[in-house]
């Protein structure tokens, strides 16, 4: 693929249409009678009486959730919260005992075998924990298998192929097979072969988990990197706190297979809806989570501004650390096309940075 190739590809990344994909009232019982119990949960019976009573497993509870086209939602959660469960109805690899999952105007639920096969292969790609290689297949075959499936010409695939293993940083390793190459090495592959499908939709399923912890911020870095330029839809599945923050443009979290709260990194983190979720966010960085313009207050009309300007996008702790090394207490905060939004000041920053959230209340 050619570098002008290359850039039209982008460019239609960002600039084509694109559909969110709608999960509604989803619900799933693991069970040889699911379908009796159905009505039941949805009365209100709880996970722990289905279990006791009908020996059967509430593994999604009404799920009701928006996943924006050409963002990275991450879908969190601790073990048997139900999140591998939920991004494997996306693809149809599980069927709900009842509920939506809807893309392009068609319920994926909904498809006749032939239409799902086509759905998996054209506009979906998966990457998997433990990196899903075929054993017996080189970088390079392992990396063009889904194009093969497509029936697209060797030459064509190749040719892809050997452009995203070259993006992921593995050229040269494509005669390679997987034994010889290092966890995140092979997760490179799969993350090569998924782009090389050219999937709307990308589904990560706790990805960079069996990593060790500095290959993982590695691939962090770099799908964020190309995910700057390629816009897909991913769907990415982690138990990590941290990561789903870097990561994530939406997160949700996912409790005994309810949602418990959705939102971006800062509104969990500032305003969690539970004790719940306030226990899982209180021992993050919140300097480095915390965007400028959040805590910035309305300027005074009239009133002379600082000389000190900073970023609206800027997350605190950057900005505590230019405004120190300035001597200065009081900054604007613009956008980056120039708009005023505030102003701000130590003390704030501070008191932001080091006082967690609470529970949000009712009352």
């Amino acid at each position: 693929m050619t570098d002008m190739q290359a850039q039209t590809q982008a460019a239609q990344a960002v600039t084509s249409p694109g559909h969110d994909i709608e999960i509604r009232d989803l619900y799933k019982i693991f069970g040889p009678e699911a379908h009796r119990h159905i009505d039941a949960v949805k009365a209100g019976m709880t996970k722990e009486e289905l279990n006791s009573r009908y020996n059967h497993v509430l593994g999604l509870h009404n799920i009701n959730l928006t996943i924006p086209f050409g963002k990275i939602t991450v879908i969190m959660g601790l073990s048997g919260s139900g999140k591998s469960t939920l991004i494997r109805h996306i693809n149809g690899l599980i069927t709900p005992t009842a509920g939506e999952v809807i893309h392009e105007g068609q319920d994926v639920v909904a498809m006749t075998p032939a239409q799902l096969r086509d759905f998996r292969r054209r506009k979906t790609a998966m990457v998997f924990q433990k990196f899903a290689l075929l054993p017996h297949r080189t970088v390079l075959e392992n990396t063009i298998y889904g194009l093969s499936i497509q029936g697209v010409a060797r030459a064509a695939a190749e040719e892809k192929a050997r452009y995203w293993i070259n993006r992921v940083g593995l050229q040269g390793f494509e005669d390679y097979y997987p034994k010889q190459l290092s966890g995140g090495m092979q997760q490179r592959v799969g993350l090569a072969r998924a782009l090389t499908n050219d999937a709307e939709i990308l589904l990560m399923d706790e990805a960079f988990s069996a990593l060790d912890p500095l290959i993982r911020v590695d691939m962090q870095s770099i799908l964020l990197e190309l995910q700057e330029e390629l816009h897909k839809t991913i769907i990415f599945i982690t138990h990590d706190l941290d990561e789903a923050l870097r990561l994530g443009d939406k997160i949700a979290i996912l409790r005994d297979g309810a949602l418990e709260q959705v939102g971006t990194g800062q509104d969990i983190v500032l305003n969690p809806a539970n004790d719940y979720i306030a226990s899982f966010v209180k021992e993050v960085n919140r300097g480095r989570i915390i965007k400028a313009r959040t805590i910035a207050t309305p300027a005074a009309e009239g009133a002379p501004l600082p000389d000190f300007t900073v970023r609206a996008r800027s997350e605190l702790d950057l900005v505590a650390r230019r405004m120190i090394k300035a001597d200065v207490r009081t900054a604007q905060v613009r956008e980056a096309d120039g708009t005023l939004v505030g102003l701000i000041d130590l003390p704030a920053i501070l008191d932001a940075m080091v006082n967690p959230a609470t529970a949000a209340s009712d009352d």
